[in-house]
C-alpha cells in the first residue's frame, strides 16, 4: 500500500541510528554539565544572610553562657579548704571595712565637736566683747554722733548733762564718752564748786563734748524733740551742735 513507506519514514530513529551520529553527543553532555553547575552554585539571599547573622549571635550567646556557667561552677567544684580560705578572706575584708567606717565616724564626731567648740568659743568672745563695751572696759568704734555743748554763760548744770546722757541712752546709744570720761551704768554728774561740772570724779572742760555710738538719726531726733534736751540747753544760753559720723572712735575706758 502507498501509506506504509510514509509511516516508516516518520518513525524515530532507533538507538543504533542515534549512535550512528556521534557529532551530536558532546553538545548534549556540555549542556547537561552547565545545568548541573547552575544547580550546585550557591545563591545568597536575604533569608540566608539573616539566618547566618542569627547563627552568629546564638554562637556568642552560647559561649558567654558557657563561660558564666564555668565561673559559677568554680565555687561548686572548689575544695573545702579553698572555700574556707575564701570565706576567711571575705571576713577579713569585711572587718577592715567596718574598722574604716568606725574610724570615719570617730573623725566626723571629732570634727563636729571641734566645730561646736569653735562656735561656743566665738560666741563667748562676742559676749565678752559686748559686756566689755557695756561696762566701758573696751574701746569702741562705729557710727554715731558728736554732741558739743558750749556754755559761755556758765549756766549749764550737772542735771542738764545727766539729762543729755539719759536721752542718748534711751535713743539706743551703745557707747558714750563725755570729755575724757567713759560713761558706765553708775556714771554720775556733780556741780563743781566755783562753776562747771564733775563726771565720775573728773572735772569736765567746756565745751562739753559727748561721743555716742549708735543710730545717728534716732539719737538726733530724740535730742531735738520739742521740750527736750537741746531746747532746754539753748534756753540756758548754751550753743548745741550735733554732727553725725559714720565712724567714731571712743578711746576712753573705765578702770573698774
Amino acid at each position: 500500500m502507498s501509506g506504509a513507506p510514509d509511516d516508516a519514514a516518520a518513525a524515530p530513529e532507533s538507538p543504533a541510528a542515534a549512535a550512528e551520529n556521534p557529532a551530536d553527543a558532546p553538545a548534549e553532555r556540555a549542556g547537561g554539565a552547565r545545568l548541573l553547575l547552575d544547580l550546585l552554585r550557591p545563591r545568597s539571599t536575604r533569608g540566608q544572610l539573616l539566618g547566618g547573622l542569627l547563627c552568629l549571635v546564638l554562637g556568642f550567646a552560647v559561649v558567654a553562657q558557657v563561660r558564666a556557667t564555668q565561673n559559677d561552677g568554680a565555687f561548686a567544684t572548689a575544695r573545702q579548704d579553698e572555700l574556707v580560705g575564701i570565706l576567711s578572706d571575705l571576713s577579713q575584708r569585711s572587718e577592715r571595712l567596718r574598722a574604716d567606717i568606725r574610724e570615719l565616724e570617730a573623725t566626723k564626731a571629732g570634727l563636729e565637736r571641734d566645730a561646736q567648740g569653735e562656735t561656743a568659743l566665738r560666741e563667748a568672745r562676742e559676749r565678752a566683747t559686748t559686756y566689755g563695751l557695756l561696762a566701758g572696759t573696751l574701746p569702741a568704734e562705729g557710727p554715731g554722733i558728736e554732741l558739743v555743748i558750749d556754755d559761755p554763760r556758765g549756766a549749764v548744770r550737772a542735771l542738764n548733762l545727766l539729762d543729755a546722757l539719759q536721752e542718748l541712752r534711751d535713743a539706743g546709744a551703745e557707747v558714750i564718752q563725755i570729755g575724757e570720761v567713759r560713761a558706765g551704768a553708775d556714771t554720775y554728774f556733780l556741780d563743781a564748786p566755783g562753776g562747771g561740772v564733775v563726771a565720775d570724779g573728773r572735772r569736765l572742760s567746756v565745751p562739753y563734748r559727748f561721743l555716742a555710738i549708735g543710730d545717728a538719726h534716732t539719737m538726733t531726733t530724740a535730742l531735738n524733740i520739742p521740750g527736750g534736751v537741746v531746747r532746754t540747753l539753748r534756753g540756758l544760753g548754751a550753743t548745741v551742735t550735733i554732727t553725725s559720723s559714720t565712724r567714731l572712735a571712743v578711746s576712753a575706758i573705765r578702770s573698774g
